[in-house]
């Protein structure tokens, strides 16, 4: 059925994660290009994309645009108003799991357990936050990824700069309680949950150079939690994703603290697919190939479109 139809991988884009979105496409193009695919890959330009998908003839695509317009609902809006099929979540489900604070919110609400933490704007007053802060804390743009514009701060002189650095991008951000403990990652494709992957790095967190550049960042499939954890994750996943109206594909995040209680970080509506990510590896330990894995995200999405 996916060979059937001409599909578009988009990417690209004016956002921060830009440079990630690239090399997520030249692997997915070769992916299934090797598998015999018709398929395009168009580099987004948000005020031209009607013509952009028009001249390609587009019938299906294939989203790894990651970030802002790719990630938040927008382009998935467009799509939606050209009556074009694609991947991943909807335009609601993908706004919301973009806005981390909101996110949070409806978890709390179904019973879920998140990290605690207050949402900040632009013009807020911010005096009493270093008052009534304990040590560690996270700053951080309520919407975004890759960790852009993310600070850990460890006392209330860095305090300043984190919240300039974190306003720099963006006019809400986050102040979340550090959680100190393990981070992991949970990858859903199909409606099944990937095995866990625990994350470690020599960083002070899990930053753009951790998930991108770095070599030293320690990726632990089998995680090392127990079975019992794991698959705790695992059910906690494919919850938080429902409760967002999550499909076809996604990555939930967590912390987990030394006693092992579980805290839900976010949704990524729309992973990475680049050789450092965090799905393709959690699919290749279950039999997953790469073609296959995208093979799959796309015949997910088909069936929904056709099962609709």
């Amino acid at each position: 059925m996916a060979e059937s139809i001409r599909t578009a991988v988009l990417y690209g884009g004016p956002s921060g994660e830009r440079e990630v979105s690239l090399l997520s496409a030249a692997a997915v193009l070769d992916a299934l290009r090797s598998s015999g695919m018709e398929v395009v890959g168009i580099d987004i330009e948000p005020a031209r994309l009607q013509q952009q998908l028009q001249d390609e003839r587009v019938r299906f695509a294939f989203n790894v645009c990651h970030g802002a317009i790719g990630e938040d609902g927008l382009l998935q809006a467009v799509l939606e108003t050209l009556a074009i099929p694609y991947t991943g979540s909807g335009v609601l489900s993908s706004a919301l799991a973009m806005d981390k604070w909101r996110s949070k919110q409806i978890w709390k609400a179904a019973g879920l357990p998140v990290t605690e933490g207050i949402l900040m704007r632009r013009h807020d007053q911010r005096s009493d936050l270093a008052a009534n802060s304990t040590w560690p804390i996270y700053i951080k743009p309520n919407h975004g990824g890759s960790s852009l514009g993310v600070s850990r701060v460890n006392g209330p002189e860095e305090l300043d700069k984190a919240i300039t650095d974190a306003f720099a991008l963006e006019d809400e951000i986050l102040c979340e309680a550090a959680v100190i403990g393990h981070e992991a990652t949970v990858g859903i494709v199909d409606g099944k949950a990937l095995p866990p992957i625990v994350i470690e790095t020599p960083h002070a967190f899990y930053d753009y150079d951790a998930k991108y550049l770095a070599e030293d960042t320690r990726y632990l499939l089998p995680s090392g939690l127990g079975a019992g954890k794991d698959a705790e994750l695992q059910a906690l996943a494919l919850r938080a994703f429902a409760e967002l109206g999550g499909r076809d594909w996604g990555r939930v995040d967590f912390m987990i603290s030394a006693s092992g209680k579980i805290h839900l970080l976010e949704i990524n509506s729309v992973p990475g697919m680049t050789s450092h990510s965090l799905v393709p590896m959690a699919a290749k330990a279950v039999g997953m190939d790469f073609p296959e894995l995208c093979k799959t995200i796309l015949r997910t999405a088909q069936r929904r479109v056709n099962h609709g």
